[in-house]
Formats: C-alpha cells, structure tokens, sequence
C-alpha cells in the first residue's frame, strides 16, 4: 500500500482537527494538571526534542504539543518516525513526575493508550502497540534533570506517535520490519466508524495524562494485570538483540520482560535489548 499524496488542504483540515481536540482535551485534563497548556503546531522537527530544549531552558510547566507534520520524529534506539498531515498523529507530553520507582512506565503509557484506542490493540515489550502482529504506533519516553530537585524528580517527556493511515514501509526498512498498519483499516476491520484525529488525540492524551498521577502515586504494579491482558508476546520465541533465545514469560512487577530460556528466567530491562518475535 502506498503512502498517500498529501496536500495543503490536508495540513489545513489536520489543523483544524488538532485545534478542535486541543479545547475537548484541555477541558479534561486540567484539572488534574494545573497550569496545563495544550498547543498545536504545523509543523515541527520533533514534538519530543521541542519540549526537550524547553527543558533544558527550565521551562517545565505540564504541557501536551501536537504537530500537523513532524519531519525529524524518532522512536526507539533512534529510528525515523515522520509524522504526515492528516495521516498520522505524534504529540508529546511534558510533566515534572517524582515516582519512588520510574521502571515500567513506558507500559503503564502503553496500557493507557491501548485502553483509549480498542480493545483489539495489544502491546508488545517495551513500547510498541500492535494490532494483528502490525505495528500500529510506540512511545518514546525521555527525561530531564531538575535543578535542586529530589533524586526521584525528574522531567518527562512522553511522545506518542500512531498511524492513522496505513503507511508503506520504507525502501531502507530491515528485512525483519513489522509491517505497519493504520487505525483506520483497524476501524475498518472491526466494523467501527473511522477514528478523527482531533477526538483521537483529545482521547489517548487525556488517557495519558490521568495515568500519570497513578504511576507517581503507585508504581507499574496496579498496572500488570492490565498489561498483561494486552501482551503481544507472552508465550512466543523471542530472540534478543545481543543473541541470546527463549519464550517470552510476561512482564515483571516493574516492567522487566521476563524470558525463559535454557538457563532459567532472566529480566530483560527497557533499553537493555530490544525484542523481536524469532
């Protein structure tokens, strides 16, 4: 399937869109989040690496961007993620958050956004949502120190890109690449009205942003069992990026992959190895 071609009218429509979610989603999640500002950009490098410098400047007030196009976007381990208008939708969120314990968090945002999207979308350790063993969108979450903050205190910016269109998979993608799929041919395939990006992105970031409070207060334990009924790879042969094999045995209560092998159990931890079906 190949990527459509996108017009002004489609960056103008987009717009639209966003800007009339931004009002839906700051009515929800303000008051969880005092001095939330929610803004909508044409376009962008990287919703993440914006706030990121924002970051770096002490501008840490609780913030959703969203971008109509982002041309410089990346996932995990520094993969390519572009953002095309109407297509597709990637914002990030940015938030001081103090947990006792950060592992896991990355699912607790996957838990929340699947929740948000259909009970049809699985997730697949550490960060990816699936849908039918197809990619359908991942999250990206990085951090920044604080001045004269407590050790746990830290800022996040959590980016979350999904595709709304089925994208074709780029000349350059790797043999083993998931093929990618859009929430538009989900909707499709379920008998459902196609997703508008402006109701989906209020949605999923209102999902996300009553998450947060929950992991800071508690931690990815209240959050396993729910994962657990959404995970893409319990129970299949993995293989990991430094070699080794085994049969992917969910997760732990913080957030490790637990895989057995030969030689036992072993945690797997976020940013350690990435994990492909064998």
């Amino acid at each position: 399937m190949s990527t459509p071609t996108l017009t002004d009218a489609d960056t103008s429509a987009a717009l639209a869109q966003l800007h009339a979610g931004a009002e839906s989603l700051w009515q929800a999640a303000a008051p969880l989040w005092p001095g939330l500002s929610v803004e909508v950009v044409p376009v962008i490098d990287s919703t993440n690496a914006e706030l990121m410098r924002r970051a770096r400047a002490r501008q840490t007030e609780p913030v959703v961007l969203a971008a109509v196009h982002q041309h410089a976007g990346r996932g995990r381990l520094g993969r390519p993620w572009v953002t095309l208008p109407g297509a597709s939708l990637a914002f990030s969120i940015g938030a001081v958050l103090a947990p006792a314990d950060w592992s896991g968090l990355s699912l607790a945002v996957g838990v929340a956004v699947a929740e948000a999207l259909s009970s049809a979308v699985q997730l697949k350790w550490p960060n990816d949502l699936w849908w039918n063993g197809r990619k359908l969108g991942g999250i990206l979450i990085e951090t920044a120190p604080l001045d004269g903050a407590t050790a746990e205190q830290r800022y996040a910016v959590i980016g979350i890109g999904l595709n709304l269109a089925t994208p074709a998979l780029p000349p350059d993608a790797p043999a083993d690449a998931l093929p990618p799929v859009g929430l538009r041919e989900v909707a499709n395939a379920l008998g459902q009205p196609a997703p508008a990006l402006g109701a989906t992105w209020a949605s999923v970031a209102s999902a996300v942003l009553r998450a947060l409070p929950a992991f800071e207060r508690e931690g990815f334990a209240p959050w396993a069992a729910r994962y657990a009924a959404r995970d893409a790879l319990r129970g299949r042969s993995v293989r990991l990026s430094e070699g080794g094999e085994g049969v992917a045995d969910g997760v732990a209560p913080d957030g490790a992959l637990r895989v057995r092998g030969a030689a036992g159990v072993r945690h797997v931890h976020q940013g350690e190895v990435s994990v492909r079906p064998c």
